[in-house]
Formats: structure tokens, C-alpha cells, sequence
């Protein structure tokens, strides 16, 4: 009775970080060739930082035994990884690609897991990884493509952000604040010295667009939070996928790119793909429950 507000909800959530991570994004394709990625996630983790600080102060008692500091440290490496390879991608490739290849993870996730986690894999979703890996190139039209730093870079982003969610997955009994604390004091720790080692001068007129990445990511996180707090994860993993018509439109305003009829349908079998080796892995999980609760 109460799940359709509650995916309502939940997906007015959703909608607002797809919005604000895209503001944040389209800030750091529209000027990251100006500055480092280094120096972008710098200034995004500063000010990410300055707003979680009354939450931590709140929330400080849960500092006092935090485990698996290990695991925390190999997480804020590999979201560093992820998040800079990220800014330096965007600055080079159309926005809707990379969106459309980011949509991968899922696939690579499920790969990894096989051969990290020992999770169970069917045939259907090998094949969906296939269907998957040929919309890439697809998408990608290597034929017609020059080489471009972009493309290797999205590639690793893909590659670290799905590490990093394996071990999220090891840590999903932390509480939320020390998971984004650890996430956001890392990013600043962490880039900090490549980023004055690459740091260009930040003009005036540029300050504000700057500092506004901080604000929106962050934002954008606490939205991601609150909707998978409120709505189940079917739900939000479908609407997920709107956001490539977001970026798409994006990309057409105010980059001027448009998308190729090869882009469109390799996005398509992207999408198709990952959406049916989710629901076959649903399926496996239901028939084979994992031992240990």
C-alpha cells in the first residue's frame, strides 16, 4: 500500500542527483580543459568536506571504533582513481557517450564479482555481457574515431568505480556518515598534492563555477542516499537510465553534440543488456540464496 509513494519518493531523489551530478559534470566538460582533473577533485572534495563537517561534528561518536580501516583506505584510492580519471574523461569525449559507457558497470561488476566474490553467473548473463561489449563498440565507432586520452580514461573509470563498489559491498554495515566522511576527507587527502603539482592559476570569472562542482556533487550524493533510502533498487535502477536522455539533451544545448544513428544503437544494446543480466541475476538470487545471511 505504501510502495508507490515511497518509489515516488525515492525517485524525485533520484531525479535530483541525476540533475545536480549533470550541472556538476557539464562545470567540469565547459572548463576542464583549463585545469587539472586533479585540481577539479580537489576543489570538489574541499568543499565537500567543509559541508559534511556539522554532520560529522553531530554524528562524532560513530568515529570512535570504526573497523576495517583497511578497507576504508583501498576505497578512498579507488574512488580517487574513479573520480579523476571521471573529470579528465568528460573534458574530452561527448557527454552522452560517457554516460552511455559508464552504463557498463553493471556488466564489469558482474564479472569482477565472479572472480573476486565467487558470485554465481549464468549463461544469460554472459551473453549479456557479450550484447553489452558489442554496443560499446558500436557506440565507440572505432572506424571514425581519433585517438583520444578520453577514451582509455573513461575506460578506467569504469574499471575503478567497479572495484570500488566490491568493496562498498564489504563495508555496507558502515554507517552512512562515515562512509561519505572517509569518501570526502580521501578525496582531499589524496589529490591534494597532485593537484598543487598541476595547479593553474583559477581565474575570477571562473571561481564561482568551481567551487559550485563541490557544492552540486556533494548534493548529488546525499540525494543518491536519500533515494535508496526511500525506494527499492528495480525502481531506481530503471529510472537510472533517463539520465542518458538528460545528458544526450545536454550535450545537443549547450555542446552542440549530436548523437550518430551508431551511438544510438549502441547505447540501446548497452542498456538492454544490463537491464536483462539485472534481472537474471534477481532471478539466480532468488533460486540460490547466499549462505550466511
Amino acid at each position: 500500500m505504501h510502495e508507490k509513494p515511497r518509489n515516488f519518493l525515492a525517485g524525485t531523489w533520484l531525479l535530483a542527483d541525476m540533475c545536480l551530478n549533470i550541472w556538476a559534470l557539464t562545470i567540469v566538460k565547459a572548463i576542464g580543459l583549463d585545469y587539472s582533473a586533479w585540481q577539479m577533485v580537489f576543489i570538489r572534495a574541499v568543499i565537500g568536506l567543509l559541508m559534511m563537517l556539522p554532520w560529522i561534528y553531530q554524528k562524532r561518536d560513530v568515529f570512535v571504533s570504526v573497523e576495517h580501516l583497511p578497507l576504508h583506505c583501498l576505497r578512498v584510492v579507488l574512488s580517487t582513481l574513479t573520480l579523476t580519471t571521471s573529470f579528465f574523461a568528460i573534458s574530452r569525449l561527448p557527454f552522452a557517450l560517457f554516460s552511455a559507457i559508464n552504463f557498463t558497470r553493471p556488466l564489469v561488476l558482474m564479472a569482477l564479482a565472479a572472480l573476486i566474490l565467487r558470485e554465481r553467473i549464468t549463461n544469460k548473463q554472459w551473453i549479456a555481457g557479450l550484447v553489452c561489449l558489442i554496443g560499446v563498440v558500436i557506440a565507440l565507432e572505432p572506424a571514425g574515431l581519433q585517438f583520444n586520452w578520453g577514451v582509455p580514461a573513461l575506460f578506467m573509470t569504469v574499471i575503478f568505480g567497479t572495484l570500488a563498489i566490491i568493496v562498498t559491498r564489504k563495508l555496507s554495515n558502515t554507517p552512512t556518515v562515515v562512509m561519505m566522511s572517509f569518501y570526502t576527507a580521501g578525496l582531499t587527502v589524496l589529490s591534494a598534492p597532485f593537484a598543487f603539482w598541476s595547479w593553474t592559476a583559477t581565474q575570477a570569472s571562473d571561481l564561482f563555477v568551481l567551487l559550485a562542482i563541490g557544492f552540486f556533487a556533494q548534493s548529488a550524493q546525499f540525494c543518491f542516499l536519500q533515494a535508496h533510502k526511500w525506494g527499492e533498487a528495480g525502481f531506481l535502477a530503471l529510472l537510472g537510465y533517463s539520465s542518458l536522455l538528460l545528458t544526450t539533451a545536454v550535450g545537443y544545448l549547450i555542446f552542440d553534440e549530436i548523437p550518430t544513428f551508431a551511438f544510438t544503437i549502441g547505447a540501446f544494446l548497452i542498456i538492454i543488456a544490463t537491464v536483462w543480466a539485472t534481472i537474471s541475476g534477481k532471478k539466480v538470487t532468488q533460486k540460490t540464496p547466499l549462505e550466511g545471511g
